[in-house]
């Protein structure tokens, strides 16, 4: 089995912010901090929930109709991408660190679905970020949040 990498992407909100999910990378605050003693077992289920997560957010709004065309795309961009992970990972990177430059996504394979066909790049780029935000902050409050002591009264 190959070595699981952190999905960190540079300076982390948990740590810098305070924040509870990363908004770079996705992660648990606890996540971040103890990513260097989980073993790969632990890291690869991790990095399976923020997968399940992105995916539920791009299909809504992209269609992959080229994955050959992507994979294309993301090497002429050089961004990087985990072959493991759904294309819609793939993708999810792209939009991250290319959007700006992206005049046709369908260049890159991908369509966007109605709803979502009059946004710039950049526009859906930051309501898939913000939206995958709230998801993974909603998931972490439902599973893992400590409840207030005043919750408990």
């Amino acid at each position: 089995m190959r070595s699981v990498k952190t999905p960190c992407i540079g300076i982390c909100s948990t740590t810098s912010l305070g924040d509870s999910v990363c908004r770079g990378c996705k992660r648990y605050a606890f996540e971040v901090i103890q990513w260097n003693g989980y073993d790969e077992e632990a890291k690869a289920a991790v990095l399976n929930r923020i997968e399940k997560l992105v995916c539920q957010i791009l299909e809504n709004k992209l269609r992959i109709f080229s994955v050959p065309n992507l994979k294309s795309g993301l090497e002429r961009a050089q961004v990087r991408y985990d072959p493991l992970l759904s294309p819609y990972c793939w993708l999810h990177n792209l939009l991250k660190k290319h959007h700006q430059q992206i005049e046709d996504i369908r260049e890159y394979g991908v369509t966007a679905l109605p709803g979502f066909t009059e946004l710039s790049m950049a526009r859906l780029s930051e309501v898939i970020e913000q939206e995958l935000l709230l998801l993974c902050e909603a998931h972490f409050d439902r599973y893992y949040e400590v409840p207030k002591a005043s919750d408990l009264a």
